[in-house]
């Protein structure tokens, strides 16, 4: 089941750039409820709490009840806009949820067992190639993470997504031949290879008279006249 947490809003009959500027000054986020085949809602939101909620992530991935007037509007964020320079909200567009619903949401991708993984320890570096994955998933379970398990990857690696557990009646949006997360070789790990097979064929052809003069030596023995 999808967490869902709540929030309070006020009726915005004004609309307008005037009248969303009014609403900042006096502390309050403008935003707008719709879909569900009803009427948007003009709303306006706590900017303090708002702040609080999109800074502490997963926003755009949590289920909100939104009590207006004495009536819950169950909703999911669809977008926001933040102010350029000071990074707080300007405006909110939730999308309303009606029993049922199937919704698509980029879901964050989180890493795990990177510090075991071989090709780490080789000096290799986790490298994360795709952040988010899309999903179609039922409203009420939506995941607020996937987990990629890169313990076993080697330096050059790489992980995708058929290689990943999805939740429960999701359909994949992102194609499903998309990497993951890959291992980076460290710096001069090119080089090391290269000169690493290039000696090999040197030290097998100087390993190999050894290995006939020691083969010889009995040979030689058996000669000897008793």
């Amino acid at each position: 089941m999808a967490t869902v947490k709540e929030l309070k809003a006020t009726a915005r009959p004004k609309v307008g750039k005037g009248a969303a500027r009014a609403e900042r000054r006096a502390g309050r986020v403008p935003a707008v409820i719709y879909g569900n085949n009803q009427p948007p809602l003009t709303i306006s939101l706590n900017d303090s709490e708002l702040r609080q909620r999109i800074l502490a992530g997963r926003f755009l991935t949590t289920i909100h009840d939104i009590e207006l007037d004495g009536k819950k509007h169950r909703v999911i964020p669809r977008d926001y806009t933040l102010d350029p320079v000071r990074d707080f909200p300007l405006h909110v567009d939730f999308l309303r949820l009606g029993e049922g619903s199937t919704i698509r949401v980029s879901v964050p991708l989180h890493v795990l067992n990177a510090e075991t993984a071989p090709g780490v320890k080789r000096g290799g570096t986790v490298n994360i190639v795709t952040h988010t994955i899309e999903l179609e998933v039922p409203a009420e379970n939506i995941p607020q993470y996937l987990e990629a398990d890169v313990g076993a990857l080697d330096i050059n690696g790489s992980l995708h997504i058929t290689e990943i557990k999805l939740p429960a009646n999701a359909k994949l949006i992102t194609r499903d031949d998309t990497t993951l997360v890959t291992v980076v070789p460290p710096s001069g790990y090119g080089e090391e290879q290269k000169q690493a097979a290039a000696a090999a064929p040197a030290a097998a052809a100087a390993a190999a008279p050894t290995a006939g003069a020691a083969a010889a030596k009995p040979a030689a023995g058996g000669d000897k006249k008793k």
